[in-house]
């Protein structure tokens, strides 16, 4: 029941504004490419305008209110449902360059908080190797991580015959490794965000033990042309899975957002699903150049070679998600905000 119509008008207008506008593109220029994202929001946007005109006619005659709502709802369901856009394909191009770089932005401040926990787990995993170095035993997950950073370093560049069926298995393996684990850390936003967070510091022990473990050993430069040809784009990836636990987490506590759980969770599903699968993309992309590139060490690939790959990539992925899709970037932020 509407007990202050004023009120219910206020806090409702912003939305019908921001369906009014995506209505009046839509109906201006009918080819508009219209990506999931966008059309999520879009269909959130008519629900939520057509509930709010179900209670004005029970609740109140408002004729100016009335009037303008049917008109908004009209409009909405004509573009929604008519046959061209119905006919539109999703186009992978234009939301990978577009939709998420758009929504990794939108959502920055949940991708630094990932990025900070992170950093504080490396910082412990570094200095739990440095007062203990029995600890190794208990941190590093891998076996080969164990042992001595220069007999390792040794056997990797004495190499030997290199089978690359074993390096494209694992570099599946790697991939549906990492997009299952990318996949809990955003999952583990339904608990609050604890289970994210956990996630991401334990992650982070992990890699700050196997930086320190191998800087200290004086295997820095093998380090570096190890890790950084993939994790220069594999550690962004499960950041932002973490991000996306985050975001999942926010909408589930709802902190100073007058909306019910479930519409919360309806407005946030569309980045959700946008950060998920622009995760699986990069995670892809790590996995094979983790499996064509960073297995290959001095002699076969200088060091030198594999460094400067990273750093580009790390470059490149940095201008991506902070400049790519800003092309209409006015119209999106409204619809994301």
């Amino acid at each position: 029941m509407i007990v202050d119509l004023a009120r219910f008008v206020e806090r409702e207008r912003p939305y019908w504004r921001r369906l009014e506008k995506s209505v009046a593109r839509l109906e201006e220029a009918p080819a508009w490419p219209l990506e999931m994202n966008d059309a999520l929001t879009l269909h959130y946007l008519y629900e939520r305008a057509a509930a709010a005109l179900n209670r004005i006619h029970t609740f109140s005659s408002d004729p100016e209110v009335t009037g303008y709502l049917e008109s908004l709802v009209a409009r909405a369901y004509a573009v929604i449902h008519s046959a061209d856009r119905r006919r539109r394909r999703f186009r992978p191009v234009r939301w990978f360059f577009g939709t998420f770089p758009r929504t990794f932005r939108t959502h920055a401040r949940a991708f630094a908080l990932a990025t900070a926990v992170t950093l504080a787990g490396s910082a412990l995993g570094a200095f739990a190797l440095a007062v203990d170095d029995e600890a190794k035993g208990v941190i590093m997950p891998f076996e080969g991580l164990k042992g001595d950073p220069s007999n390792r370093v040794e056997q990797e560049e004495a190499g030997g015959e290199d089978d690359q069926q074993l390096k494209t298995a694992f570099s599946s393996m790697l991939m549906t490794h990492n997009t299952r684990v990318s996949i809990i850390a955003m999952a583990l936003g339904l608990t609050f965000g604890v289970g994210t967070i956990l996630l991401l510091f334990y992650n982070g022990v992990i890699l700050g033990a196997v930086v320190f473990d191998y800087l200290r050993a004086g295997e820095g430069v093998f380090l570096t042309g190890w890790l950084l040809p993939h994790g220069a784009v594999e550690i962004p990836a499960i950041l932002i899975a973490g991000q996306a636990g985050l975001v999942l987490a926010s909408a589930i506590i709802g902190r100073g957002a007058g909306d019910p759980l479930k519409v919360r969770m309806r407005q946030v599903l569309p980045g959700l699903v946008t950060l998920i699968f622009g995760v699986a993309v990069l995670l892809v992309w790590a996995g094979l150049i983790e499996a064509f590139l960073s297995q290959y060490h001095h002699p076969v690939l200088p060091y030198w070679l594999k460094i400067s790959f990273g750093c580009v990539e790390l470059v490149l992925l940095g201008l991506f998600l902070g400049l790519s899709g800003r092309r209409g970037a006015a119209e999106a932020a409204e619809e994301a905000a």
